[in-house]
């Protein structure tokens, strides 16, 4: 009986992890997507701090280019600047949390095949076919 609950706790366990392996990599990505977009946001602000202020600007929306005022296009780049990078460090915040909890579930799958042997020789024997 306590080999079957310490099996449905590992089986458990293994779900958390991958459950949260999957997370951390998907926050990652979105986090490089972020990073991208602050970049070009960045690299965008520089540019238009070397135009004159009387400088013809131009937004596209779409396959079509709008007549902007420079300081339109500068407030822009500088919103998607500074949204890009709140949403960075809400993402790391939730990311630090995440590797915390994969720490702790590594921490408990440890505990657990430590206390049961003979589960560790069955999961050995299971990924070794």
């Amino acid at each position: 009986m306590a080999y079957d609950a310490n099996r449905a706790a590992f089986m458990e366990l293994q779900s958390r992890m991958i459950d949260t392996t999957a997370k951390i990599k998907q926050l990652q990505t979105q986090m490089r997507s972020k990073e991208g977009e602050k970049k070009r946001a960045y690299l965008t602000l520089e540019e238009l701090r070397q135009l004159p202020d009387d400088t013809n600007t131009y937004k596209t929306v779409g396959k079509v280019f709008i007549l902007e005022p420079k300081s339109v296009l500068f407030n822009e780049q500088e919103q998607k600047l500074n949204d890009s990078e709140s949403a960075i460090a809400s993402m790391q915040t939730s990311k630090d949390y995440l590797e915390k909890q994969q720490g702790e579930v590594e921490n408990n799958i440890r505990e657990l095949l430590q206390q049961d042997p003979g589960l560790a020789r069955q999961i050995l024997s299971m990924t070794v076919q």
